[in-house]
């Protein structure tokens, strides 16, 4: 299922930066995770959906571009963020 509002917010709440946070590089690469997460579900059902792996491409390019962003302008919370999610080594 995509993202909910519910399942948005308690990302957000859990990534924020500070309280009024819906923006900051944290919360938009655990946004994109959790969607590129729910398209590769997708394509195990659905292998030759081409249009919608373009756009999962374009999510995953936008996410590596954040995370190159956040580990130049704060190490120490880029670190936090691979770990909470669980991508990298």
């Amino acid at each position: 299922m995509p993202l909910t509002q519910d399942s948005k917010t308690n990302l957000i709440e859990r990534f924020k930066v500070h309280p009024k946070d819906t923006g900051s590089p944290e919360v938009q690469i655990a946004l994109l995770s959790e969607r590129i997460t729910y398209m590769n579900e997708h394509f195990r059902v659905h292998r030759k959906d081409h249009a919608s792996r373009r756009g999962l491409l374009i999510m995953v390019g936008k996410r590596r571009r954040l995370l190159e962003y956040l580990k130049r302008r704060n190490p120490d919370s880029y670190q936090q963020v691979i770990e909470k999610l669980g991508i990298r080594k």
